[in-house]
Formats: C-alpha cells, sequence, structure tokens
C-alpha cells in the first residue's frame, strides 16, 4: 500500500475474514477434529459415546451419524463434514464413520502436501483422480453374494451389527433377515427393497431374546369401544378413509327446531345414518375396521353390537403398511367398500405391553409390509439396538439391489484399493502423483483405526497388511472376531463383507468433500446478531455456578 493512504474497508461491522494458509488451516483443523470425535466409534470393537443435550437427555451410542447429528456445530468446515455422514446415512444407510474419518485422514494429508508448497488445486485435482480410479478398483475387486441364501444375508448383518449393543446377537440377525426377505419386491429382472416397509416397534420390557417378527403390522392404538372383542380370528379388514360421522355442512346453516318432536326425530335420522353407515361394513364381511379419521359414538356402538372390532385416527402411513401386509384397499367412501377391497390376516388382536396398549394385525399370508418388535431392558438400550436394526437394512437393501455386490470388510477393501491406487500413480507425471499416493495412504485409516480400537499397535498392523497384500492376499485384513486374538487373516474367509455400494459412496462423498474444502482459501462470516450474542443467565443468578 502506498504510503498515506488510508486503508479500504469493504466488509461491514462484524463480518470477519479469513484468507490464504489461515483459512485452509482452519478448515483442515474444524474437519479433524469432528474425525476424531468419531473416530474410536469405529469397529467390532469400537467404544460408545454418551450424549447429553440441554435438557439432560440421555443418547448413548456409537453409530457415527447419530453422534455427529446431536452435536452442535458452529465451524461452517465441520458443518461439510457431518453433511457427509448425512448422505451417506441417507444413500446407503451405513458407513458413515468410515467416511467421516476418511475425509479427516485425506485433509491431514493434504495439509502436509501444503506445507511442502504444492498448490491447492494440484492437490484437489489428484485426489479427483485417485477418487475416479477407486470407484474403478472397487467394480473390480467386487465380490457376488447370492442374495437368496438366508445364511449369506446374515453374514452381512453380522458385519454390521457386531459393534453395536446387539453384540451380533443370532436372533436379531435372524429378525432382520427374515424382515427384509418378506417386503422385497421385483422390479423388472431386479430386485426391490423399500425400507419403510419394515416397521420397528420398540418397548420397554423382557430381553432382546423376547424381541420378534410380526408378520404383519402393530399399530400404537386402542379399541374405540370396551364391548368390542380383543380377538378376532380369520380376520376380514376394511381400511377406511372416510369418518364414520355425520359431516358438518361446507356453509353456514340453521336448523330450527321449536317442537320436542322435531328434535327426537333429527337426533334419529342422524342414529339411522350412522346405523347405515355400519350396516354397510357388515355387509361387505369386514370384522375388524381401521378408520383414518374419527368414529362416532353411536357408530361406535353399533360396531360393538355388530362384533366388529374398530380402531380411529390411525397414521396414513401405517394404513398403507397395513394394506401391503394384508392386500387391503383404502376405500374413500362406503360405497367402495365389498370383499375386493378387504384385506386378511390370521388374526387380530389387542394387547397390553409396556403399561400401552397395541394392536397386532398378523399372520398375514404373504405380507408385503412387516413389523420387528423389539424388546429390551431399558429405552436407550432398545434406541441402540433400533439405529443397528436400520444399519443392517439399509446393508441388505444395498447388496440385495446391486445382485449380491460385495467386498469383504476388516479395512481389507481399503488396503487392497490404496496398493492399487500406488501402483497406479507411478504412471502418473506431475506432482498430481503426490497427491494420488496421499490419497492411498488416507485410506488405510480404516484398519489403522480398527486396530487401535481393539488395543494393537496400528503401525505394526498395517505393515503386515501392506505384506500380506503384496504377496496377493487381496483381502487381507483385520480380524476382531476373536477378542482375546486378534490378528491378520483373509476376511471373506472369516465371513466378514459389507455392501459394495457403502464403501463407494463412502470413498466417493468422502473425496469430493476434501476437495472441497481444499479449495476454499476465503473465509467471510457474518458477526452474530445482537439476539444469538446473547445468552441465559446461570441459575441462581451471579452465584449461580
Amino acid at each position: 500500500m502506498a504510503e498515506g493512504l488510508q486503508p479500504i474497508f469493504i466488509l461491514p461491522e462484524g463480518y470477519s475474514r479469513t484468507s490464504g494458509k489461515d483459512a485452509q488451516r482452519n478448515n483442515i483443523a474444524a474437519a479433524r477434529a469432528i474425525a476424531s470425535t468419531v473416530k474410536s466409534t469405529l469397529g467390532p470393537r469400537g467404544m460408545d459415546k454418551m450424549l447429553v443435550d440441554n435438557i439432560g437427555d440421555i443418547t448413548i451410542t456409537n453409530d457415527g451419524v447419530t453422534v455427529l447429528k446431536n452435536m452442535e456445530v458452529e465451524n461452517p468446515a465441520a458443518k461439510m463434514i457431518v453433511e457427509v455422514a448425512k448422505t451417506q446415512e441417507e444413500e446407503v444407510g451405513d458407513g458413515t464413520t468410515t467416511a467421516v474419518i476418511i475425509v479427516g485422514e485425506l485433509l491431514k494429508n493434504a495439509e502436509a502436501l501444503l506445507d511442502q508448497g504444492i498448490h491447492p488445486t494440484l492437490i484437489a485435482r489428484g485426489y479427483r483422480i485417485a477418487t475416479n480410479k477407486a470407484e474403478e478398483i472397487l467394480d473390480k475387486l467386487k465380490l457376488n453374494l447370492d442374495v437368496a441364501s438366508k445364511e449369506e444375508l446374515s453374514r452381512i448383518v453380522k458385519t454390521a451389527t457386531i459393534g453395536k449393543s446387539t453384540g451380533a446377537d443370532a436372533h436379531i440377525i435372524s429378525l432382520i433377515v427374515d424382515a427384509v426377505q418378506h417386503v422385497k419386491s421385483h422390479s423388472g429382472k431386479d430386485e426391490r427393497v423399500d425400507q419403510e416397509d419394515i416397521k420397528v416397534e420398540k418397548k420397554i420390557g423382557g430381553g432382546l431374546e423376547d424381541s420378534r417378527l410380526v408378520r404383519g403390522v402393530i399399530i400404537d392404538k386402542e379399541k374405540v369401544h370396551p364391548d368390542m372383542p380383543d380377538v378376532i380370528r380369520d380376520a376380514k379388514i376394511a381400511l377406511l378413509n372416510v369418518a364414520l360421522e355425520i359431516e358438518k355442512t361446507n356453509i353456514d346453516a340453521q336448523i330450527r327446531i321449536e317442537k320436542p318432536e322435531q328434535l327426537e326425530a333429527f337426533l334419529n335420522e342422524e342414529e339411522r345414518m350412522l346405523k347405515d353407515m355400519v350396516t354397510k361394513i357388515k355387509n361387505s364381511g369386514a370384522n375388524v375396521v381401521i378408520v383414518q379419521k374419527g368414529i362416532d359414538d353411536s357408530a361406535q356402538h353399533f360396531l360393538a353390537k355388530s362384533g366388529i372390532l374398530a380402531f380411529r385416527r390411525v397414521s396414513e402411513s401405517d394404513m398403507k403398511k397395513i394394506g401391503k401386509a394384508t392386500g387391503a384397499k383404502v376405500a374413500s367412501t362406503l360405497d367402495e367398500l365389498d370383499g375386493s377391497a378387504l384385506g386378511a390376516a390370521g388374526f387380530v388382536h389387542v394387547e397390553k405391553m409396556a403399561g400401552e396398549t397395541l394392536a397386532f394385525i398378523e399372520e398375514c399370508k404373504n405380507p408385503k409390509a412387516v413389523t420387528i418388535l423389539i424388546r429390551g431392558g431399558t429405552e436407550h438400550v432398545i434406541d441402540e439396538v433400533q439405529r443397528a436394526i436400520d444399519d443392517s437394512i439399509g446393508d441388505l437393501k444395498s447388496v440385495i439391489e446391486d445382485n449380491g455386490a460385495v467386498v469383504a470388510g476388516g479395512g481389507a477393501c481399503e488396503m487392497e484399493v490404496a496398493k492399487q491406487l500406488r501402483d497406479f500413480a507411478k504412471e502418473l507425471e506431475g506432482r498430481e502423483q503426490l497427491a494420488v499416493n496421499s490419497f492411498s495412504d488416507a485410506l488405510e485409516v480404516v484398519p489403522k483405526t480398527l486396530a487401535e480400537n481393539a488395543g494393537m499397535d496400528p503401525i505394526d498392523i498395517v505393515v503386515e497388511l501392506r505384506a500380506e497384500h503384496q504377496k496377493g492376499s487381496t483381502w487381507a485384513g483385520v480380524n476382531l472376531l476373536d477378542v482375546y486374538k486378534p490378528k491378520v487373516s483373509d476376511m471373506e474367509k472369516e465371513g466378514v463383507i459389507e455392501p459394495l455400494r457403502i464403501k463407494k459412496q463412502a470413498i466417493k462423498s468422502a473425496g469430493e468433500t476434501a476437495i472441497m474444502i481444499l479449495r476454499i482459501d476465503d473465509i467471510i462470516a457474518a458477526g452474530k446478531s445482537a439476539n444469538q450474542a446473547q445468552r441465559p443467565p446461570m441459575p441462581g443468578g451471579p452465584y449461580g455456578e
């Protein structure tokens, strides 16, 4: 700046600006901090996190995306890493921790290249080349699983649940596989799994062994009248998207009643209309009625007298599931209700469980919607079991829809991709070669973390794995199945397998996010508003602490 000239401020008051190497260093530090938070949760020997929110509610989990979702992250670069986890969860349902720790390691290695004077654009270009090449390598490495085999699918679920609180429980694994096999459908030559068709109902009490698969749907509803039966065998189910009530007119209207006889006639007419509604339901052959809207008290009485079991105010999503499970069609008017619109179930019954009343619609012949009922000693236990089930269903969905495409777990896949990337880097000219090598080194963070979390020496393990892969042992990985003797072995033979889609998505998301963060060289941030800046006082005044 020329002598005597005043500096020019282009930003409003309260804004801050960080540029150049400082911006890059800050972003990398934030990303690495997020990765280190979830790093210890990876693998069968991973530890749990206890999350306490501002009202004191507790969540205990080792699910990466759950940890990150419950953290109040302010740093913009850190928020991008959280988005990686969310994207991984939405796209494939599992592998969130893997994706996050790879991002952290990619940025850590990029920082070392920046210190050597390599331009961020060259690093980003090298990372993009490596990401694309890694996807090609994975496609060549993939194994094919028999998706019709329950035993083969159980191996996928065992790998997904072994580090969770379920501990690869054989009973839970069997429930998950059975549920997915019930709901899978065909779309041309391909098979599809809609995760929405598997409902998970949680009730405190009993143990994990008391959990069961209901071939149908559980709804959290009571019967509408005490005189209705608690159990209906050979149920014929009517689904109604119409209120069993006298509808009010859409326009303002007045009815003048001058004599008691007129009032009685008016009430009798209402009763007759409601009785006609119930008669139509009875004539259709239905003995169970599930209504999305309300049921008038008089209609409840008539239904009970007819021996019909009824539930009201059932959610639209539950109505769809019941339709898929029983074959029933949702009727918008009572005139649509006939034998062809009814669904069938072995039996429908009302049961008290954990102090609440539940309605069970089960023993459906060929259900395309099912319910997994989870039992456990505490709310925290069954919440974590649900997260394990959700991850496992996501894994099975990926494998089935990709016609059985899998890779071996235990870090074997990442080690083999890293080895082949190093061989590929030798063909490159220029500084991109360094970035590709850094990318391959970053992938080794997965077996390194698995070893570290199991109390093994991560450096020794990585050296041993590199040697095994150089010898041609494609699926050599960190075997943690034996608590007392963790070792390096062939993970395919050990039955530790994971969906190919999850690995591809994790590496792709990690690579793209690392590239985006590396390309940022200027951070312009608005200051907090006066309302945001104010914090509530501690309870008890100045001596609250």
